[in-house]
């Protein structure tokens, strides 16, 4: 499946000032040189519609969530202008998202919006999750060219598949990028800890193939929501064992932030970015920038917490209830640069 192409506009200039956002356009030519690479799980993205093909149909006008058209476009704008918030007016140079449910709302959140500009492209493959959600990758022909993609199954589990693309960069270092989101703890932690041991087993496989092609450690980002923390067994005991692999939010007090999502009084780090030794330590080509690993969490994204004290997310729902909000998840993103 082609990653599908999205419409040149000319230059713009615009200002946006929504949610304490403020967000201006830039011309190419002041482009910083770094790239910024980001991860976000956006909360139920579904299209308004209903799909005959499958059982859940919850998120539309008649379902139980009542999720309407303006919802859903109140839905996509915020999530374009935090976008471009998270991008400082320039685009990302690969995003990995979690929780959109078909290629119809990728089109509309990058091609109908003010992200268009951005010369973004988009790769998504169907998987076989029970609600029909899915993991999708978006990067920036300016700064990426797509070499190959494709979905990895997890095995004996209706699931969200691993998304595996590889880039060229300007440059023509070639960079391998991962996108996940592992099973859920609904259910459990400990009733749901053999299955994302299963979903950090299979990427570890397809990491390890690498290593054994390249003959080497090649240039590798791993990022989603794993809905597990840096110290959980599935992170650092089975996918991160030896020294190839760097988690890059495992010291929660150097991201800016004390964790991407909320539980009661608690913050956790489920959403993660790990690299391979090699986008560190490398003299030359695209490595890590120090320290550039962060947790994006502007103001906008928050709600004063009732219940528990301090802040939370600012959601589309809780449960049943509509908020109108962004995500039940922070972003994250890290640098790259050159050497």
């Amino acid at each position: 499946m082609r990653p599908i192409s999205l419409i040149k506009v000319p230059f713009l200039f615009c200002l946006f000032i929504e949610f304490q956002i403020v967000v201006s356009f830039v011309a190419k030519g002041q482009e910083r040189s770094d790239l910024r690479v980001a991860f976000w799980n956006f909360e139920n993205f579904f299209d308004p519609f209903v799909d005959s093909t499958r059982t859940y149909n919850e998120f539309t006008e008649n379902g139980s969530q009542h999720w309407t058209a303006s919802r859903f476009y109140k839905k996509r704008n915020n999530l374009y202008k935090a976008i471009l918030s998270i991008s400082e007016n320039e685009p990302l140079a690969i995003l990995g998202i979690a929780e959109i449910e078909n290629q119809y709302v990728l089109n509309m959140l990058f091609d109908k919006t003010p992200l268009k500009t951005h010369n973004y492209r988009i790769i998504h493959y169907e998987g076989d999750d029970k609600r029909g959600i899915d993991v999708a990758m978006v990067y920036c022909i300016d700064k990426m060219q797509l070499l190959h993609s494709e979905p990895i199954k997890i095995k004996n589990i209706k699931t969200r598949d691993i998304l595996y693309a590889k880039f060229s960069d300007r440059h023509s270092d070639t960079l391998h990028v991962f996108v996940n989101h592992w099973p859920s703890r609904y259910g459990g932690e400990r009733e749901t800890i053999k299955l994302r041991a299963l979903a950090a087993k299979t990427l570890k496989h397809k990491i390890d193939s690498l290593v054994f092609l390249h003959q080497t450690i090649p240039k590798i980002i791993i990022m989603g929501d794993f809905n597990d923390t840096p110290e959980d067994p599935s992170i650092k005991d089975i996918l991160c064992a030896g020294d190839a692999l760097v988690n890059l939010f495992a010291d929660e007090k150097k991201l800016g932030f004390e964790g991407t999502l909320k539980h009661q009084y608690t913050w956790q780090i489920f959403d993660q970015i790990i690299v391979t030794n090699s986008l560190i330590n490398n003299k030359t080509g695209l490595v890590y920038k120090k320290n550039s690993a962060t947790i994006f969490h502007a103001d906008f994204l928050f709600e004063k917490d009732e219940s528990f004290g301090g802040v939370r997310l600012f959601r589309t729902y809780v449960g049943p209830k509509y908020f109108g909000g962004y995500s039940d998840h922070l972003p994250v993103y890290i640098d790259l640069i050159y050497r």
